[in-house]
């Protein structure tokens, strides 16, 4: 818990690239659901606020005056997300603010989450893509009021953010980035993923080049790529990362299975001996499925939290409503289901087939589907 004192910089833990902050009841439960549709914040709120689950989601509660938090977050975040309304921040701001060309991006949201404005460093801070990125997330309308925007292209750092990809490593984030604003030859390969992410009202420029295979884009030697999957990529392919970003889509369900009281340390192991066989991205995996009879089942619950899953139960006649290929009498005699694992990951995916049909190991059952974008 990090107590707010004057005269005192607070220390702060930074994992994402920027932070939301919320000082009120109704902004802190907006900035708990847009911490799930926008993976690059860190969470903070007020002490009082708390619901016990906050170290398990990495959320840092403050006391005192939030004026004495937003000094540290303005040295170390790109950028801040405050659910605080305009002319507080304004206020609270105006002594801290240095330089256009190294002040962070500073947005604020409106308390029922129906606006994101940019309030500071448009341009060279990024907020301007930011404030469209985190509105298209939250559903909210962005408000941006600079005269001239940025280039109507792709913001690398946050390609893909509003659907909730992250990217595989930051490493070539500022290389990929001047390719793409110096109008280079950048070729983009998508694999999975939702498909609607070009969200300018004019066309993609011709530097941009949408390629359907890695092959076809190593063959084109271009300046930088954005590669969007959920596959471990092959050594043959590694030259596109000499510049360039690899984005992981949520677009993994694991069906699951398991018996009573297996630890969750049985079922992370089997989760990543098996991700790892496929050659898939653990970053990739949206949710783990399973019948409503596991709905309390320690392990599974702890690895969901542990990993910021979705956890997604079914009854048992949802589950027999999906076709698998060897139905088991067995399994139905007790749950009612002729399979768990199967039809639990082929139901959540809206998919028609497995990566992975099914797969015992000791105390866990697992299958692996695809999302269908």
């Amino acid at each position: 818990m990090i107590n707010l004192v004057e005269g005192q910089i607070p220390e702060i833990h930074v994992s994402k690239p920027y932070a939301l902050v919320a000082i009120t009841k109704h902004g802190v439960k907006h900035a708990r659901a847009y911490a799930e549709k926008f993976p690059y914040v860190d969470v903070y709120y007020m002490k009082k606020f708390e619901q016990g689950d906050e170290a398990q989601r990495n959320i840092q509660l403050f006391d005192g005056t939030v004026r004495l938090l937003l000094p540290a977050l303005f040295k170390q975040y790109k950028a801040m997300i405050l659910i605080i309304s305009l002319g507080a921040v304004v206020r609270m701001i105006a002594p801290i603010l240095e330089d256009k060309k190294t002040d962070p991006g500073v947005l604020v949201v409106d308390d029922k989450g129906q606006y994101v404005i940019s309030v500071l460093s448009g341009h060279i801070g990024g907020a301007n893509a930011l404030t469209n990125e985190f509105a298209e997330a939250i559903h909210a309308t962005p408000i941006v009021t600079t005269a001239s925007d940025v280039q109507k292209t792709i913001p690398v750092d946050l390609f893909g953010a509003r659907f909730g990809w992250i990217w595989d490593s930051d490493e070539k984030l500022t290389p990929v980035s001047a390719s793409v604003v110096n109008e280079e030859q950048v070729a983009i390969v998508q694999e999975t993923g939702e498909k609607d992410w070009w969200m300018h009202d004019t066309p993609m420029p011709p530097t941009l080049k949408i390629y359907s295979n890695t092959a076809e884009a190593i063959a084109a030697k271009p300046h930088a790529t954005l590669l969007i999957t959920d596959r471990i990529i092959e050594k043959h392919e590694q030259v596109l990362l000499e510049n360039g970003v690899i984005y992981r889509p949520k677009s993994l369900v694991l069906g699951m299975g398991c018996n009573r009281g297996t630890s969750a340390e049985e079922i992370e192991a089997c989760i990543d001996e098996t991700l790892a066989e496929l050659k898939l991205s653990k970053k990739s995996v949206k949710a783990i499925a399973t019948i409503d009879l596991k709905k309390d089942e320690h392990g599974l619950l702890q690895v969901t939290a542990n990993n910021q899953w979705q956890f997604v139960t079914y009854s048992p006649n949802e589950l027999n409503e999906m076709p698998i290929s060897n139905p088991s009498e067995t399994v139905y005699k007790f749950t009612g289901a002729y399979g768990v694992s199967e039809p639990a990951a082929l139901r959540y995916a809206n998919a028609t087939s497995w990566i992975l049909e099914k797969k015992k190991s000791g105390n866990v059952t697992i299958s692996v589907a695809r999302m269908a974008f």
